[in-house]
């Protein structure tokens, strides 16, 4: 998704804090650090991460109530079980901004289920069902490569890593959020109030499953959403959000791509929070969550870079070095708890 997170909004994170492929970038010169402690990590597979991006969007957009939508949702839960997670599953129906009523699927995979200390790992799975943001074809449904396909390519490769390697020490959860990118056209007027307030039509997916956890009183230790992690030379700045509700999560991932000499990706700078699926797991669900996201800081009134919600977001724009950072960091972060 993808909105400056507006300022109604900021008012209720406020409350609920009180209350609760060849780049052309060359690789970071920087010195890796020191680590804490010996631990192995298992390596991650950029190549194979790309490949999850290309077989996603050869689905077709997965726009909810759409046949690609359907087919690729079967093709996630049933990559998930064969990597050796159990898998559940949820259900349900929302209501969008123009009244069209979505048949949407949270998909949930879990490692290590009797433990107590847990880790949550997101990104969303569906697509924007129009390129608002276009000069053509603004009403056709985009691609999706790295807005989301990218970040479940990188949760898939870890499920990977996890099922063939010695696991994490922790319990490791993954939930690939729907409804996430079905929010109000660029054209459309403002939404009506709802309960005397605004409603939030973007998110419905982690909405709805901050409200009805897949298990009873589920709790993490912390969790990381990945959003738009696969654009060639991508920027991931602190996230306002995420340091409005997790900054130690955001200083333990920003020192750990340090670490590992990737420190020119993940900037020690922050940028605007923004509306997406981790206000609602840490407003609602009351989990710690941050969100690692491109943020370009030379885009002209707006967040992102220039082909976010246009037909621009295609295979074309993903790097395997971005997946790459992302996904060891990912992983270095988890197999050091």
């Amino acid at each position: 998704m993808k909105n400056v997170l507006p300022v109604f909004l900021c008012m209720v994170v406020l409350w609920a804090f009180t209350f609760c492929n060849t780049s052309t970038r060359t690789l970071d010169k920087e010195t890796p650090q020191k680590k804490s402690r010996s631990v192995t990590v298992p390596s991650f597979n950029s190549d194979s991460a790309y490949a999850f991006i290309e077989k996603q969007v050869a689905f077709g957009p997965r726009v909810p109530n759409t046949l690609a939508h359907t087919q690729c949702g079967d093709f996630l839960a049933n990559t998930l079980k064969s990597f050796g997670a159990t898998v559940t599953e949820q259900f349900f129906q929302e209501q969008a901004w123009d009244g069209t009523l979505l048949n949407l699927r949270n998909i949930i995979a879990t490692y290590n289920p009797d433990a107590s200390k847990r880790v949550l790992l997101a990104a969303h799975w569906d697509t924007r069902p129009y390129a608002d943001k276009d000069t053509i074809n603004r009403n056709q449904p985009i691609d999706g490569a790295n807005d989301g396909a990218s970040g479940v390519a990188v949760l898939l490769e870890i499920a990977r890593v996890i099922h063939n390697h010695q696991k994490p020490d922790v319990g490791i959860d993954i939930i690939l959020f729907d409804g996430e990118d079905y929010g109000e056209h660029e054209d459309a007027k403002p939404a009506p109030l709802k309960d005397g307030r605004m409603q939030i039509w973007w998110c419905l997916g982690s909405q709805y499953w901050a409200k009805n956890l897949h298990v009873p009183r589920y709790s993490a230790y912390y969790g990381i959403l990945l959003d738009m992690v696969g654009a060639k030379d991508a920027l991931f700045y602190r996230e306002g959000g995420s340091m409005q509700f997790a900054p130690k999560v955001v200083k333990k991932v920003w020192s750990a791509a340090r670490d590992l000499g990737h420190g020119s990706f993940f900037i020690n700078a922050d940028s605007p929070g923004i509306t997406d699926d981790h206000i609602f797991v840490n407003r609602d669900a009351k989990i710690p969550m941050i969100n690692i996201v491109e943020y370009d800081p030379k885009a002209k009134n707006q967040y992102f870079s220039a082909y976010h919600h246009t037909h621009a977001d295609n295979i074309s724009i993903i790097d395997p070095y971005t997946l790459q950072v992302v996904g060891e960091t990912v992983l270095y972060v988890i197999y050091n708890e």
